[in-house]
């Protein structure tokens, strides 16, 4: 478990099947990642017992400190620790638990595992460019811009632009030196 002031994050399980669906069930939350496929309960079982035999990356539900309730999951994906890298995602399942900076949160403590307990060199992750909110909370924790594939979703009869942020162990530890 990694403790925050507001969430933690622990790993997920099958009990957290109920609030991944939630997610599904709301237009803005798929818009904002990108997702078209709508899965059932039995599909997030299946996939979970599959991440879960992944050694290639970690899998955590986000919960709030006062109450455990789940409001989001993450996964750090293409855990490469001969280069010292990964990509990782974050949702928060519902749209009301947006805004309170309980993703950000969950962002600082997916940094401190992967940098310090991982040893990684570089977190990285994609965000669809209609996603002004997810942008500037990532870039409040450090991340960087560094790179834009044009146009690269048509959704909602429009086209956005994916882009690639990262940020590195030595940022990493300068923002921790500061706060």
């Amino acid at each position: 478990m990694i403790t925050g002031q507001s969430v933690f994050l622990r790993p997920i399980t099958e009990e957290d099947v109920d609030s991944i669906y939630e997610c599904f069930k709301d237009e803005e939350i798929m818009y904002m990642t990108g997702t078209r496929n709508i899965l059932t309960k039995d599909q997030i079982r299946k996939a979970l017992s599959r991440f879960s035999e992944d050694s290639t990356r970690r899998d955590f539900a986000i919960c709030l400190v006062e109450n455990s309730r789940v409001v989001g999951d993450l996964a750090i994906m293409e855990i490469d620790l001969d280069d010292k890298k990964a990509i990782f995602r974050v949702a928060l399942h519902r749209i009301e638990d947006c805004g309170n900076g309980y993703g950000a949160e969950a962002v600082q403590l997916v940094q401190k595992f992967s940098f310090e307990e991982l040893q990684l060199n570089r977190l990285e992750l994609q965000v669809y460019s209609h996603n002004i909110r997810g942008i500037k909370s990532y870039e409040k924790v450090g991340f960087k811009k560094e790179g834009t594939l044009r146009q690269s979703l048509y959704m909602n009869g429009k086209y956005s632009d994916e882009i690639i942020m990262s940020i590195l162990r030595d940022e990493y530890m300068e923002l921790k030196k500061n706060h």
